[in-house]
């Protein structure tokens, strides 16, 4: 590569293995956009991931991706769903052959594609210059906050750090992560006077060192939004899963003032899975953190508050408005209220475990664990989709995978999809019958006692890695007491609520509760946080859509 990486100016970084087709696009991009852009030219996926990772360092931004789309070692769909990570608001152009246009058209699910542009492009004005125009304003006009690099300073083995990069990354925050006792982990901690005795530490960009912050403090630091521009709105959404973000689009696209407010970060359980394959309109799969942004993205544009580090802890009404307590004693009022709020996973019980959580014991999939895992021996216990996900994940570059599976088979709890994949990957082995029953490790986790339940035989197995998906419990303790809720803590709502003709005690409209309408009126519940939902992501999002049309009825007729 040819070209200096410095400079402020936005960057059009163009990648082709032909050096000819390579050069004569860069002269065409320079000739027309180089006194205000920098054009950055690539010969392979690798050498622009590599030219990206360094724009990311400096802090610059890049604008425009045009890949070629028959590349050896890494074709230009790969190199862009790789670029996307690094920058998600940079706009992408797949450059193909007339037959590969079947290719592009494919492209446009995996990468979110904006165009694809044929060779040869000859003459530029009028085959290459009107696209790029028609980006640019596009990017100028979207939210396009620079990537800029937040650095994290702790433990390799500290729960603490362990929930800060998650809380980070599940943010879609750019961070890079530095161990304590290494040199450039000692260099920050001495420049931001930190002792390293209180850990982690986080360096924003051009900001002041954060010891040990909470989750709220380091949302306000890394420009997440955390206080709602208003205290009364037509409807509240409690939870930012699939159901939540659901609901969120259609409730703001629908001119409903709509404020979505989540504990930690958007996209719930499917927001950390690291491929979704069965999603209606994704062929080839999305990850659930690009299917999150896009949702996120989706929302606001409509006009959605999206607020993050909101605990709601209690649920009124007063008259005809709905109110939403929080941990920190503020409130939310609107005509309506969405319970989103999903579930989570179960926790293990076995000795030795909750003292090893987030040191080696992690629940959900933890993907900003898995660079640690390559080359080393990981146990996924669960036998649904999660699970499998997960594995399948990890087994890219861990050493090998072993599910730990209690029922005889995968079948009665696992897509098809799913089994044949897991069946397929030689690193990965799936053990039926069985259970951990201890974990043992000093300051991380160094071995586990495997019991299989059909022989009673215990085996003691070496592992620092343990991902465990076991069922879910809903997040509606709070709503205790408010709302009618199944023995299991799940949300009861519409048809459920009406026995033997009866309608819940306290009930007072002059109508039967709308179909996912609580025994409160006026507050809605969608998703997996509500009794006998289907548990897929397609399902949850159809609830949030229903429920806002719910909403529209509550409104018009109370």
């Amino acid at each position: 590569m040819t070209e200096s990486l410095a400079g402020l100016r936005p960057v059009l970084l163009t990648v082709d293995d032909d050096p000819s087709i390579s050069r004569a696009v860069a002269r065409d991009l320079r000739r027309r956009y180089g006194e205000h852009h920098r054009v950055v030219r690539a010969e392979s996926g690798e050498q622009a991931l590599e030219a990206l990772r360094e724009i990311t360092l400096r802090g610059d931004q890049v604008a425009v991706l045009l890949a070629d789309y028959r590349m050896p070692g890494m074709t230009g769909i790969e190199f862009l769903e790789q670029a996307m990570d690094l920058f998600p608001a940079a706009r992408r152009v797949l450059l193909t052959a007339y037959a590969d246009t079947g290719a592009a058209i494919e492209a446009i699910n995996v990468v979110d594609l904006d165009h694809y542009l044929l060779k040869p492009w000859d003459p530029p004005e009028e085959k290459l210059y009107p696209v790029v125009d028609a980006l640019l304003d596009a990017w100028r006009t979207s939210d396009r906050t620079p990537v800029t690099e937040t650095r994290v300073v702790g433990h390799r083995w500290s729960a603490r750090s362990h929930e800060v990069r998650d809380f980070l990354a599940r943010n879609q925050i750019a961070y890079r992560w530095c161990l304590a006792d290494e040199p450039e982990g000692r260099r920050l901690l001495d420049a931001a006077g930190a002792d390293g005795l209180r850990l982690p530490v986080v360096v924003p960009p051009g900001g002041d060192a954060l010891v040990a912050p909470s989750d709220a403090e380091l949302a306000e630091r890394v420009g997440l939004s955390t206080v709602p521009s208003s205290d009364f709105y037509d409807v509240v959404v409690i939870g930012g899963g699939p159901a939540g973000l659901g609901a969120a689009v259609y409730a703001a696209s629908e001119g409903l003032r709509t404020v979505l407010v989540e504990r930690t970060a958007t996209g719930g359980q499917a927001g950390q899975s690291s491929r979704i394959e069965n999603y209606l309109g994704f062929p080839d799969g999305v990850s659930g953190s690009q299917l999150t942004d896009r949702a996120r993205r989706q929302a606001t544009r409509f006009g959605a508050e999206v607020l993050t580090t909101r605990d709601a802890v209690g649920l009124s009404a007063h008259g005809s408005a709905r109110s939403v307590r929080f941990a920190d004693g503020s409130q939310l009022h609107a005509h309506s209220v969405i319970l989103a709020t999903g579930v989570s996973y179960r926790q293990l019980r076995a000795p030795g475990l909750d003292e090893l959580t987030s040191k080696g014991v992690f629940y959900g999939s933890a993907l900003t664990e898995a660079a640690s895992c390559a080359e080393q021996d990981v146990y996924v216990v669960g036998g649904a989709n999660s699970a499998g996900q997960a594995a399948v994940y990890f087994a890219r570059s861990a050493k090998s995978v072993t599910m730990l599976v209690r029922g005889t088979s995968l079948e009665a709890s696992m897509s098809h999809y799913l089994i044949q994949q897991i069946a397929a990957q030689p690193n990965i082995t799936v053990r039926t019958s069985t259970e951990v029953v201890c974990a043992h490790g000093e300051d991380h986790l160094e071995r586990l006692e495997l019991r299989d339940l059909r022989s009673g035989e215990v085996e003691l197995v070496d592992s620092s890695w343990l991902f465990v998906f076991i069922g879910a419990s809903p997040h509606t303790d709070w709503l205790d007491g408010v709302v009618a809720r199944d023995d299991a803590g799940f949300v009861l709502a519409g048809p459920d609520l009406v026995v033997d003709g009866k309608r819940p005690q306290g009930w007072v409209p002059e109508r039967d509760p709308y179909h996912l309408e609580t025994s409160l009126p006026g507050v809605f519940v969608a998703g997996d946080a509500r009794a006998e939902s289907v548990k897929r992501v397609a399902s949850a999002v159809g609830d949030g859509a229903m429920a806002v049309s719910l909403v529209h009825r509550y409104l018009e007729k109370p």
